[in-house]
């Protein structure tokens, strides 16, 4: 009588702890899509203030092409939405950073009206890229953290969800030279 009873608040604490298990891992499913979402409206918005940017007058003819043409194929592989994407958004980091690492730039703007406010914007969705691939790896990081344990892997407790993958891009607008040395923040100034 008492080893049932045994068997049965064993049996029940099991259960219990099986249940909050597979709970955690949707809560960390549901947090890795809302990442997902939040970083995928922080690309399509730098990408869309680039083109701005490009189309705006404010820098020359050969810059505004090639700044247009990257910030179009980033734009292009966030309908994508896989590891294709990385690479058009490493660019797109690469030409803001040539662009605005070119000898003068900033000077060549001063008094040119809507130029700060662009700039301003451009640094700000730039910041939030950063501040949305972090959140979204941190997210990965967690849920295949949590989905590697044992008894998540026995009882097959993530279902057929795909594990999930990091998003490595190069997002600093800073240089990787001297001024660069320490920075770990996106910023325009560099």
């Amino acid at each position: 009588m008492i080893a049932a009873i045994i068997v049965v608040v064993v049996v029940a604490m099991l259960g219990v702890y099986v249940s909050w298990r597979a709970g955690r891992l949707d809560r960390l499913h549901a947090r890795l899509e809302a990442a997902r979402a939040a970083l995928d409206v922080a690309l399509v918005r730098r990408s869309s203030v680039a083109l701005e940017f490009a189309s705006s007058g404010l820098l020359d003819p050969a810059t505004s092409l090639l700044l247009a043409s990257v910030a179009h194929d980033a734009r292009s592989a966030q309908n994508g939405q896989g590891s294709g994407q990385e690479l058009p958004e490493s660019d797109l980091t690469r030409a803001l950073r040539a662009v605005f690492g070119q000898p003068g730039f900033r000077a060549s703007l001063n008094g040119t009206e809507g130029a700060d406010e662009l700039l301003t914007e451009l640094e700000s969705a730039a910041h939030q890229v950063f501040l949305a691939r972090k959140f979204y790896n941190d997210a990965v990081a967690a849920t295949r953290a949590a989905r590697r344990r044992p008894l998540v892997r026995l009882l097959r407790l993530a279902g057929g969800a795909p594990l999930p993958e990091f998003f490595e891009i190069e997002d600093s607008l800073v240089g990787t030279g001297e001024a660069a040395q320490g920075a770990d923040m996106p910023h325009l100034t560099g």
